[in-house]
């Protein structure tokens, strides 16, 4: 957590007072005045200086003035003098010439980088005033040639762009790797460049039948992909119609069409799902920040997904770590902006939703499968103030029959914020603590930061002594370790980048986890953030800390809040390695994890990058308890399930700010169905942990979570599916339904794989709901989850049948909404209050069948916790399908001859004739995980449980 993030909730603060950490609320009456005086000063000085543009400073956001409409020549009017062709620039294709901030942009100065120029004044937008003409020169495509493995050729350009130190020669190969596979690279051809460090799968052949084709415009350069089925144009890199192509030591600019304005990803940032084309820039730089809407946030994740007009899809990835800015605009266009590195594009013909993740998985890497009991309730906050405090909220827990698997420490457990520590005097029991929850088959995590205090007295500080023996601090300009300024105070930060950091991290955690033994790391504080700015000594005035260009990045400046872009790292400078420092802590962490404690590792990190997903989660950061910020988790964790980081979560009922009581009922029924849930809030603020509230609340978020719980086994095999197949675990609706363009802008809903669908309620003072629902039958989860032996009495309606409809639901407060996709067989259980005690339980599956009586699903079962179980053979996958149907008993009354949902329970003893199979190798009591399911790979399963749609 960031200590300013007090500061940034305290109300009416302006962001340039909450970065200095100086609020003052002014008055309303005080704001309206000033804001009367600053337009009209605008206006008077508009007049006197037609060619002013904008003032935009370290935080600005796309809000320039529309330009009147004008037609004619170049001379005419507000129009552009002097340049051929700028008349015939449409408004929608003006691509930004001056995209530098804090500059007032006049004719004079955009004339001079040979570009166009156009006043906006009748409305506020982000149309940029200054845009290149058509024939802004760039490069020329010469020696165009075949390879093994696709083309290649050289790109020339004669004359010189108006940022320093261009690159006249470049490199470019296009390789065909796989047949749903293009890889395009842009790289200097006579010097060699940064680029990014993580594994990719090289090429083995060139693609034998690639679904795309490639065109070439040699003069001025251009290329084009297209899809082969449909011809349509996917793909317009360096599109020249478009805008030129920049490639400068510190400044790579290339823009694209997008075939259609339906684009998502391009994370981490607050907004909605669906991003907006109407002038909107995305920055890409590992930042904390709490978060809010326009900045850039802890993770960088430069890959999105476009949906086609034919409802088809394909993905583009940047690899590329260095500061950007992605501008969309109305054309619909998109400009990648980075200020280093190469361009290195990947892109993926899909040509559905799900492919082109599973395909952009291919490259990256596919998500680690989590212990099981990672996937149940975790339960933390900063505050707690003592182990007892902690441990009591424990037995509480229990007390109340609340499910639990794991519980949490923020930084106050450590002495005086020390990493590998613990306070003696108030986390004195913290040991005993962690023995209590291994015999109650729960676990324990704990937070690390990776700044290490510099100034304890040497000899008394291991993890600092021995780090400096060793030399695994990034250092500054001058050779010696960074210093900082986080919790403990100066510090020094490791350079994960370096194998010997790795050694030294494990050593440090294997020396705590002798004092205690905790089951899991939580990684904050890893962009890396600083209180300062650099570090205590500033930091060079040299090109990497004032490139020519910065992007929009919070604060103004590279090492605003972090440390110095001139540090120096194993690998790199730190300007090209920023944003992987939390991929290459949670890689180290991992991997030390796994040394410890043979297991799978579990870590949760707060910045990310592309490939984390094989090391670690992610939580959302430090939200807000706010019913917007509720809403805003949502296209978080399907933004995450995209970058192939399933298991992700926002803090339940809100980190920051106090929570009502019906906020945290509602939240804690959504966050049941994130697939990493824990409740987590901040010091100074009333405790939210499920008993903290009435009976009736406790009631109501005890129903969530054992409603989470039973259907542990189905959560289970989505996480084996992301693990093996790159599929997502939360999966937005136009995934499953990319022909149905309503779809194309939900995130007020979601789905478990393509079987469950959630429709929380995400306002206060609600008892109803409207959601989506796209054509075909959807089963009421609680109706069909009812129909169990003993349980015969139903309250609810059973099936709802939409033509692709919105849908208006009861939502009383202590329930949540929960659907059943036509199609489907999933598997569940009964709940207890671990997911360990929950495994012994019987197994049963609920099925909605289609009207045609079919359905499918499946299952995956290990020890829930051994490494590469499915690697090696050690599990058990069962598929389930229904092929028949036989009489049922009429005098149940849990049963009808016409009906399209079922509940059949799966045997684990007695009960073996309601089902064909499976059978298990188990005994009375036995715990059913890592217990062999002996059964045929394909099972039929018969109606059983059955009612009428409505």
């Amino acid at each position: 957590m960031s200590r300013q993030v007090e500061l940034l909730w305290e109300g009416a603060v302006s962001p340039v007072q909450r970065e200095a950490g100086k609020p003052e609320i002014v008055p309303r009456w005080r704001r309206w005045l000033l804001l009367l005086l600053a337009l009209a000063l605008l206006l008077g000085f508009a007049q006197l200086l037609p060619g002013t543009l904008t003032l935009r400073g370290p935080e600005w956001q796309p809000r320039q003035l529309a330009r009147e409409s004008w037609q004619g020549g170049d001379g005419g009017g507000r129009g552009p003098v002097g340049l051929a062709g700028c008349g015939s620039v449409p408004e929608a294709r003006q691509f930004d010439c001056y995209p530098e901030r804090d500059t007032v942009v006049t004719r004079k100065l955009c004339q001079a980088r040979g570009c166009c120029f156009v006043q906006v004044l009748r409305r506020l937008s982000g149309v940029p005033w200054c845009f290149y003409p058509p024939t802004f020169p760039t490069y020329t495509l010469t020696n165009l040639s075949q390879t093994p493995l696709g083309e290649t050729g050289v790109l020339t350009r004669s004359q010189k762009s108006y940022y320093p130190n261009d690159v006249l020669n470049l490199q470019l190969d296009v390789t065909f790797e796989t047949n749903t596979r293009l890889h395009i690279k842009i790289r200097d051809s006579r010097s060699h460049r940064y680029e990014v460090p993580i594994e990719v799968p090289p090429p083995a052949h060139r693609a034998p039948a690639p679904t795309y084709t490639v065109q070439y415009s040699p003069k001025p350069f251009g290329l084009i992909v297209t899809r082969k089925s449909t011809g349509a144009v996917l793909y317009g890199l360096l599109n020249t119609t478009l805008a030129p192509l920049l490639f400068a030591d510190q400044f790579l600019q290339i823009s694209t069409s997008l075939p259609s304005p339906y684009i998502y990803g391009l994370g981490e940032h607050q907004a909605g799902f669906l991003h907006t084309v109407q002038w909107n820039t995305l920055t890409f730089w590992a930042r904390d920040c709490p978060p809010r809407d326009f900045v850039n946030l802890y993770g960088v994740h430069p890959f999105y997904l476009s949906i086609e007009p034919n409802g088809t899809s394909h993905g583009v990835f940047l690899l590329n770590s260095n500061a950007m800015d992605v501008v969309l605009q109305p054309v619909p266009a998109l400009t990648w902006r980075t200020i280093g590195g190469v361009l290195d594009f990947y892109i993926f013909m899909g040509p559905d939703p799900n492919s082109v993740i599973q395909q952009y998985l291919e490259v990256v890497g596919r998500p680690a499968m989590p212990p099981a009991w990672g996937l149940g309730f975790h339960l933390c906050r900063w505050g707690y103030r003592t182990s007892n405090r902690t441990w009591q909220v424990v037995k509480e827990m229990r007390d109340a029959g609340i499910p639990q698997d794991v519980q949490w420490n923020d930084i106050d457990y450590m002495d005086r914020y020390l990493d590998f520590t613990f306070d003696a005097r108030t986390f004195d029991s913290l040991p005993d603590l962690v023995k209590d929850l291994h015999d109650h088959r729960q676990r324990y995590v704990m937070i690390l930061d990776p700044g290490i205090s510099s100034t304890q007295t040497p000899g008394t500080y291991w993890p600092y002594d021995e780090g400096l023996k060793r030399g695994v601090f990034i250092n500054n300009a001058t050779g010696n370790p960074l210093i900082g300024q986080v919790w403990p105070g100066l510090t020094a930060f490791p350079d994960f980048s370096d194998p010997k950091t790795q050694g030294w991290w494990y050593e440090n955690l294997l020396r705590y986890h002798q004092a205690v033994p905790f089951d899991g790391v939580w990684i904050d504080m890893n962009e890396p953030s600083n209180f300062l700015d650099g570090s205590t000594e500033g930091c060079p005035s040299d090109r990497f800390e004032n490139p020519p260009y910065v992007p929009g990045v919070l604060g103004g400046q590279l090492r605003s809040k972090t440390i110095c872009a001139s540090a120096k790292q194993s690998v790199s400078l730190h300007y090209n390695v920023h944003s992987l420092y939390g991929l290459m802590e949670a890689k180290a962490t991992a991997s030390a994890l796994i040394k410890i404690l043979n297991k799978r590792p579990f870590v949760i990190s707060r910045s990310t990058f592309p490939s984390q997903g094989k090391y670690s989660g992610h939580w959302l950061g430090d939200n807000r308890s706010q019913w917007k910020d509720m809403y805003y988790s949502i296209p978080g964790i399907l933004n995450f399930n995209m970058f192939g980081i399933p298991l992700v979560g926002s803090d339940i009922c809100g980190f920051g700010d106090t929570t009502t009581e019906e906020m945290c009922v509602r939240w804690t029924q959504l966050g049941a169905f994130y697939p990493f849930s824990r409740n987590h809030n901040m010091l100074g603020t009333k405790a939210q942990q499920p008993t903290a509230f009435s009976t009736s609340a406790q009631a109501a978020m005890r129903t969530a979570l054992r409603t989470r719980y039973s259907l542990f086994p189905f959560l289970y095999t989505l996480f084996h599916r992301a693990h093996v197949l790159g599929q997502t675990v939360a999966r937005p609706l136009l995934f499953e339904f990319p022909e149905d363009v309503n779809t194309f802008s939900v995130d007020r809903q979601f789905l478990w794989g393509r079987s469950l669908l959630i429709t929380p309620v995400l306002e206060p003072g609600a008892d109803s709901v409207t959601g989506y629902f796209p054509k075909g039958l959807w089963f009421d989860f609680y109706t069909v989850s009812s129909c169990q032996p003993g349980r015969q009495t139903l309250s609810r309606g059973t099936a709802l049948s939409s033509s692709g409809e919105h849908r208006k639901l009861a939502a009383p407060l202590d329930i949540i909404n929960l659907h059943i996709r036509e199609g489907s067989i999933i598997p569940a259980q009964e709940p207890n209050t671990t997911i360990w005690d929950s495994s012994s339980n019987p197994l049963y599956l609920m099925v909605g069948l289609t009207p045609q009586g079919t359905a499918q699903g499946d299952i995956f079962w290990d020890d829930g916790e051994s490494l590469d179980t499915y690697e090696s053979g050690n599990y058990t996958y069962v598929t389930f399908s229904v092929a028949e149907v036989m009489q049922v008993n009429p005098l149940n009354p849990c049963l009808s001859p016409r009906s399209d949902s079922l509940y059949i329970p799966v045997v684990v003893r007695p009960l073996a004739s309601q089902v064909r199979g499976p059978r298990f190798d188990s005994r009375p009591g036995q715990n059913l995980i890592g217990t062999r399911l002996l059964v045929d790979w394909r099972i039929t399963l018969y109606k059983r449980c059955l009612f009428d749609p409505l």
